[in-house]
C-alpha cells in the first residue's frame, strides 16, 4: 500500500490523474489522503527554501506502508540548490514538491499534462528508493538522477528492466 498525502492545498483531481502512472509502475493500491498541514517552522529564510529533511522529519509514516507527502513549496538538503524530491527508506517516507515541476517557475505557461507527468516521474522515483532502488546509469529510467528539469523531461515514467528486476 502506498499512501500520498497532500500538504497544505494541492488539488485532488490533480492527484487522482497521476496516481494512475505511479498504479501502473508499482501495481498497488494507492490512496490519497485528507491535506495536513505543513511544517512551516523548517523554512530556511536564507535560502528562501525549506529543508526537506527536517520537513520529514516532523511527519510520519503511515500503518507500515509507503508513504508520499507532496508539496508545493520549494525543498533543498544540505550540499544541493534544490530538490525535486528526498527519501527516507529506512522510514519509509518520502517527499516531493512540484514548485519546479511547474512551466510557471520557468517562465512559461502553465501546462497540466506536463505537471501531471513530471509529477508521476519524481513520485514513482522516490517510492523506488524507498523499495531499495538506487539512482540507474540508464538515463532514460525513471530512477536516473534528475539534476535539472531536462532530465526529468528527458526519462521514461517507466523503471528499466534492470531495475524492475531488483524490486520482483
Amino acid at each position: 500500500m502506498i499512501y500520498i498525502i497532500p500538504l497544505n492545498s494541492i488539488d485532488i483531481d490533480f492527484l487522482e490523474r497521476v496516481k494512475i502512472f505511479v498504479e501502473e509502475v508499482y501495481k498497488e493500491k494507492i490512496l490519497i489522503e485528507k491535506e495536513i498541514k505543513f511544517p512551516d517552522s523548517c523554512f530556511n529564510s536564507l535560502r528562501n527554501q525549506y529543508d526537506a529533511e527536517c520537513v520529514l522529519g516532523k511527519l510520519k509514516s503511515y500503518e507500515n506502508s509507503y508513504t508520499l507527502y507532496i508539496t508545493d513549496n520549494d525543498l533543498y538538503v544540505k550540499g544541493l540548490n534544490f530538490i525535486f524530491g528526498l527519501a527516507l527508506p529506512w522510514e519509509k517516507k518520502s517527499i516531493v514538491s512540484i514548485k519546479r515541476l511547474k512551466e510557471s517557475f520557468y517562465g512559461k505557461k502553465e501546462d497540466l499534462n506536463i505537471l501531471i507527468l513530471r509529477t508521476a516521474k519524481e513520485i514513482i522515483h522516490e517510492i523506488g528508493h524507498l523499495k531499495g532502488l538506487s539512482h540507474c546509469s540508464d538515463e532514460n529510467c525513471v530512477m536516473y538522477f534528475s539534476n535539472s528539469i531536462y532530465d526529468t523531461d528527458y526519462k521514461d515514467y517507466k523503471l528499466c528492466e534492470n531495475c524492475l528486476k531488483k524490486i520482483k
